[in-house]
């Protein structure tokens, strides 16, 4: 008989690329989604009928107990960057995270697969990072043989990082970012993506992961690697502390004013704090090597989107080799 995964937050960044793992598998696949009107596409990651999205709220027990009837697997993927209304870090990553645990245990789930983030720590002076440790500690009380996953920064073809800062370079000849000197080791998304499938399979085992791929380069060396990709001359403006304090409080300001018709997805007090600190896999750490994964590096994977951020695009390469024939000539 085929087997089933449900995956929470399934239509997400992350969620995608482990629906279509567990589909290439064979399993049938429950994408738990708040739109899933809206996520019809995701049906296209496997056969008639094979991937489904369906109506879920991390929020609501009823929705999530009904998602994981029958299901042998359960991938939460549910988290968020910037707080707005009820998603709140502490209702979805911390409360949303114990509860689906709780059901997923009651329900006969026989693997649990939760995805956290490397910075976790009920100590933090970040409420992101205290949250994603207090979910981390409920999911495993209810359920101590899950598999977390904790992943550096995540990038890939539709990430918020990488697209983020390129975007921004279109429009301006300053790039500023702030952290400058905090340590990231980027991990590519089907990376992250084999690794929970595989603990989905039973084919890991039970306890903490950090996932982070080859490279580990300061913020400010990331924007320089993206700025050579992008074949784009910028200047990288490392806002000062207190700048930078200043200018995620004015947003922050800005969203309560307008009572959230304005979201801060700029740059936040809380994202500030989390800044401070490197972002890279800890010594003794088990990672992707004991998943038997090979993490693919940087510079294999970002050519292949960040291309559309050139200034002639596609046609970048093009020219540069037109270049390259005048200058012989």
């Amino acid at each position: 008989m085929t087997k089933l995964v449900t995956i929470l937050g399934g239509s997400g960044f992350v969620g995608r690329y482990i629906a279509r793992r567990m589909a290439q598998a064979g399993w049938r696949v429950r994408v738990a989604t708040r739109r899933p009107n809206e996520r019809l596409y995701v049906r296209t990651y496997g056969t008639v009928g094979q991937v489904e999205p369906i109506l879920c709220n991390i929020r609501d027990e009823a929705s999530v107990r009904a998602v994981m009837a029958g299901a042998d697997a359960v991938v939460n993927c549910a988290g968020l960057l910037t707080q707005s209304k009820k998603n709140s870090f502490k209702a979805v990553q911390a409360d949303g995270a114990g509860m689906v645990a709780r059901v997923a245990a009651e329900s006969g789930v026989s693997a649990l697969v939760h995805l956290s983030a490397i910075g976790a720590n009920a100590q933090s002076d970040s409420e992101y990072a205290r949250t994603k440790a207090q979910g981390e500690a409920a999911v495993l009380e209810a359920f101590p043989n899950a598999v977390i996953l904790r992943p550096s920064i995540i990038f890939g073809p539709e990430d918020a990082f990488f697209n983020r800062f390129a975007a921004m370079t279109r429009f301006s000849p300053i790039l500023p970012i702030a952290g400058g000197a905090s340590k990231f080791q980027p991990v590519y998304v089907d990376d992250v993506a084999q690794a929970a499938a595989k603990a989905a399979m039973g084919q890991a085992a039970p306890g903490v992961y950090e996932l982070g791929g080859p490279d580990v380069a300061t913020f400010r060396a990331l924007m320089t690697t993206m700025l050579t990709e992008i074949r784009r001359n910028r200047v990288i403006l490392n806002m000062p502390r207190w700048m930078a304090g200043l200018t995620a409080r004015g947003l922050g300001l800005a969203q309560f004013l307008t009572a959230g018709l304005f979201t801060n997805t700029v740059l936040t007090v809380d994202q500030l704090r989390n800044l401070s600190h490197d972002n890279v896999v800890a010594e003794g750490a088990k990672g992707l090597a004991d998943l038997g994964i090979d993490p693919a590096p940087m510079d294999l994977i970002l050519p292949t989107y960040l291309w559309r951020f050139r200034p002639a695009g596609q046609y970048e390469l093009i020219k540069e080799s037109a270049k390259g024939l005048r200058s012989q000539g």
